[in-house]
């Protein structure tokens, strides 16, 4: 997100690397139960989560310690592996949305992926402090790691995945993870039906900044930010990163009359000053008041469906997802029209439409209470978010993961963990190549469909899910 930035803690991690763990840990205060969560600078979402969780975490009395997997991969793989998915978004999103398409069919990812994953195991369990009572993720990567800890029995306190999304990827569900924390019931049942052993719907999570403002607020929001004073306004947000078609939304968006665009750019300084040129008049580019903006706005137009959307539920402004990046931007606006929280636009045709009903009509006023209602409580309680049942966990326990561990595989593990740098390096190197090189060439889709073919083994041996039309019926790909 443009005003939430990656403030990943890794105190321990330096010292922990290089020593090995105490043998005999610390006695833990009572009243200071400790949690460690693993996010991953991938774009600003998953930072953003794991940021909100841990302020919520320290409120109730606990002690906080956040990493960033990608600063565990060996020989500084991580940075690769994160430029070269933003490569791939911005150059080439047609590649990333084969490749999501063929792991959501093979039901996660193929073996170099799992052997960039195991490299960061050991390194990792010898990072975590020897006191803490759980560890979250809420990064797909860092789940696996995480599981694959809890199934061999080398991590003995429970693992909870926070799931950050509307709609769930296979790479989410790890084996050996304790519990998922789900948003919403529409994501707990795609995680069941991926296969999540424990799956509780606890709600979303945001800065407590986003909350619906009174006439007076909204006023004094657009004052600060030099915006019209009475027009419609519409934010489109396309994340830290800016990706996606913002310049051809930002253009719909003015050319049909509705609202007036005010668009956020994140770091992308390049799109800000296309936007400029294309007249569009409130452009910004990082942003630390996102709040305000959000209280400014009359309605969300977003692309991507991860944390921006749920500060605006918190705001009470409703959302549109309109021009979608391909992958997780796709099945996220399916997943939240299902839940009937945002409208999809998927015509622009229906542009117009839509966002007056958004702005002025009755879908608007039902999309802010189905939005608030999301932060209004639970069944089981009013306390009962994710960071409550993170607390709850890491004080009660869930006791050892009963599943065993195949006589092959412990076996093998010391020859794969030999083997995972150089499998590792390849897959960066590949990812990146796609951003740049492949992208720029005429027959780019051709030789992505060819190398794809290659890389992807795990289609050899799941050809039975070809025919398979994943999270209930929704098709990737077919508005990307």
């Amino acid at each position: 997100m443009p005003h939430l930035g990656s403030t990943v803690h890794l105190r321990a991690l330096a010292a922990a690397t290089l020593r090995p763990r105490q043998t005999t840990p610390p006695r833990r205060p009572p009243s200071a139960e400790r949690v460690v969560i693993v996010s991953a600078s991938v774009g600003a979402g998953h930072d953003g989560a794991a940021a909100e969780l841990e302020r919520r975490l320290l409120a109730a009395g606990l002690t906080v310690d956040r990493f960033d997997l990608l600063d565990v991969l060996p020989a500084r793989l991580g940075r690769l592996v994160r430029d070269g998915y933003h490569r791939m978004l911005v150059r080439a999103p047609w590649a990333y949305q084969r490749i999501y398409s063929s792991t959501e069919r093979a039901g996660g990812g193929g073996p170099v992926a799992r052997a960039l994953l195991r490299s960061a195991e050991e390194r990792l369990l010898r990072a975590l402090p020897a006191d803490i009572g759980a560890v979250v993720s809420t990064y797909p990567g860092a789940s696996r790691v995480l599981g694959s800890l809890r199934l061999d029995g080398r991590l003995t306190v429970p693992v909870l995945t926070y799931l950050t999304d509307f709609s769930v990827h296979p790479l989410w569900v790890a084996d050996g993870v304790d519990v998922h924390l789900a948003l919403h019931a529409v994501p707990a049942a795609q995680a069941r039906a991926a296969g999540a052993r424990d799956v509780r719907v606890c709600g979303p999570v945001a800065d407590p900044r986003f909350h619906p403002v009174d006439a007076g607020e909204r006023a004094a929001a657009r004052t600060r930010f030099g915006l019209p004073e009475n027009a419609p306004l519409a934010l489109l947000v396309a994340g830290s990163w800016g990706v996606g078609p913002v310049r051809q939304v930002a253009r719909d968006l003015r050319d049909c009359g509705a609202a007036v665009p005010l668009v956020v750019c994140g770091r992308n300084g390049t799109l800000a000053d296309q936007l400029r040129a294309d007249g569009i008049e409130h452009v910004h580019g990082w942003v630390d008041d996102m709040p305000g903006l959000m209280h400014a706005a009359d309605v969300l137009v977003q692309n991507a469906g991860g944390l921006t959307s749920l500060e605006a539920f918190a705001a009470g402004l409703p959302v549109a997802s309109y021009g979608c990046i391909p992958g997780h931007g796709l099945t996220n606006a399916a997943a939240l029209d299902e839940a009937g929280v945002a409208a999809w636009i998927r015509d622009p045709a229906q542009l117009k439409h839509v966002l007056g009903e958004l702005i002025d009509g009755p879908r608007g006023l039902l999309q802010r209470e189905a939005g608030l209602a999301l932060f209004a409580g639970h069944p089981h309680g009013p306390d009962h978010g994710p960071a409550t049942e993170t607390a709850r966990t890491s004080r009660t326990g869930i006791g050892p993961f009963t599943a065993a561990v195949p006589a092959a595989r412990r076996a093998t593990l010391p020859t794969a963990r030999r083997l995972a740098t150089t499998t590792a390096l390849a897959c960066a190197v590949w990812a990146g190549a796609v951003g740049t090189a492949v992208a720029t060439t005429e027959s780019g889709p051709g030789l992505m469909h060819a190398i794809g073919q290659g890389f992807d083994l795990d289609d050899l041996g799941h050809a039975h899910h070809a025919g398979h039309v994943p999270h209930g019926g929704y098709v990737k790909g077919r508005h990307a």
